[in-house]
């Protein structure tokens, strides 16, 4: 079936069904709605990737559109058609100034760019034409926008680089939909951007050293990057500004030997100190000083309280003393990757390939999966009985409750209890990534 037979035959299945972009009691034109909203008429946007949308005429890639204010659905299930975008859409990132959302599908190693005035895939102005798809040499687990112009990096481990050894950051210009260069780094596969967009440090796999990208020499010189050595299998970083970073040593959790936090100096690209915890493949700063890094060290017990046999760690690092405090509970097992604070202080940390529970896998009946929540005012852990990988977590802003897409499913969780409040979305097909698109309105 070709593309405009299957986009028509679409069109019409909106007419009966829930997976119109179109509708709303205040809509106008397909540029944007009345009153300068969008088409679905919400204000107040969360946006959920979702690769199989049930239709009356099969499955669909669409970004579902919930109303982040009421935690509902238009009274037609808004959503963004993908249809010959990209056919997987995962993660997702939302541009600077907001105007834009950017969708990874690795089936298509490709991202989509949507326009988020018209909920429509971003295809330019009256007077301009550019792609709406921007196609990558490989597939992606880290890409970071810079924090001005349209440019964006992406690490792809495997990209293949004439004569050299695979791997490398790809730049493009989500605007243009252009790839703009590609710079060989072997086995890129994190990326971490300074707030000024003038450098990278990129980590690459079963690697003790990181590559620093200077980005105003891409293009300019035969090769932007140097190597800071003197790290122990890095995954990823911070920077706490413009001349200075923390990077995450996930030592031997990663086939290395000790897991730590380094503080690196920039502009010397050296390591100024090194911090021990148990284990480190994500943190998230609070404040200016204050760092929550988790990992899976392996071997790690779970003490009493749960039938799982392993357990992740979170330690909080302060960065003025440069120590860590063990948290005196310990967090689900798996890779941890996804970290996100939300109100009342609520850190919700997302892990996958963990530990699963179910209630006839264990004695106690137990369920237990990848998503951990801990209470930085108490120290208290929460792990709410959920199964599977956590793919997307999105704090609402101005509010208390947190969206968090688990094994599939849309949950939305009060940050009052750490459990699921009683207003759920049901989203039709499998809810990969969540990410909020506007700022809360008056």
């Amino acid at each position: 079936m070709n593309k405009s037979l299957l986009a028509a035959l679409l069109a019409m299945a909106c007419l009966g069904f829930v997976s119109c972009s179109s509708y709303s009691s205040q809509s106008g034109s397909s540029g944007g709605g009345a009153n300068g909203l969008p088409p679905s008429g919400l204000k107040f946007r969360a946006f959920v990737s979702n690769p199989v949308q049930t239709t009356s005429i099969g499955n669909a890639a669409v970004l579902n559109i919930v109303d982040a204010r009421l935690d509902e659905f238009t009274r037609f299930v808004a959503t963004v058609s993908l249809l010959g975008v990209v056919r997987d859409p995962q993660r997702m990132y939302l541009s600077p100034n907001r105007t834009l959302t950017l969708v990874f599908s690795p089936a298509d190693q490709a991202i989509g760019v949507i326009d988020n005035a018209t909920e429509a895939v971003n295809t330019g102005t009256s007077a301009t034409s550019v792609q709406a798809t921007i196609k990558l040499a490989g597939l992606t687990d880290s890409i970071v926008l810079a924090p001005i112009a349209t440019l964006g990096y992406a690490a792809e481990p495997a990209a293949p680089i004439a004569g050299q050894s695979s791997g490398a950051v790809q730049v493009f210009d989500y605007s243009a939909g252009t790839v703009n260069a590609t710079v060989p780094v072997p086995a890129a596969h994190y990326l971490a951007v300074s707030p000024d967009g003038n450098h990278l440090l990129v980590f690459s796999d079963n690697s003790n050293s990181a590559t620093l990208i200077s980005t105003s020499l891409i293009g300019n010189s035969p090769d932007p990057t140097t190597s800071i050595p003197g790290f122990d299998h890095p995954v990823g970083g911070i920077f706490l500004d413009n001349s200075n970073a923390v990077v995450f040593n996930c030592g031997a959790e990663c086939g290395g030997t000790a897991a730590s936090v380094a503080l690196v100096n920039i502009g010397t690209g050296a390591v100024t100190a090194t911090i021990p915890v148990r284990g480190a493949t994500a943190g998230l700063l609070s404040g200016s000083n204050t760092l929550y890094v988790v990992g899976t060290p392996p071997g790690t017990a779970c003490g009493s309280g749960t039938q799982a046999q392993t357990c992740g760690t979170l330690d909080v690092v302060d960065l003025l003393t440069k120590t860590s405090t063990p948290a005196p509970n310990t967090i689900t097992d798996g890779y941890h990757y996804l970290m996100q604070m939300g109100a009342n202080g609520q850190l919700f940390i997302g892990a996958k390939g963990c530990t699963n529970l179910t209630a006839s896998n264990n004695a106690q009946g137990e369920v237990r999966g990848c998503l951990s929540v801990y209470n930085t005012q108490t120290s208290a852990v929460t792990v709410p009985p959920a199964q599977g990988n956590v793919t997307g977590i999105q704090p609402i802003t101005g509010r208390t409750v947190v969206y968090v897409c688990q094994n599939g499913e849309l949950q939305i969780y009060d940050t009052a209890n750490d459990a699921l409040q009683a207003k759920q979305v049901a989203v039709v097909g499998q809810a990969f990534d969540v990410l909020l698109v506007d700022l809360p309105s008056n």
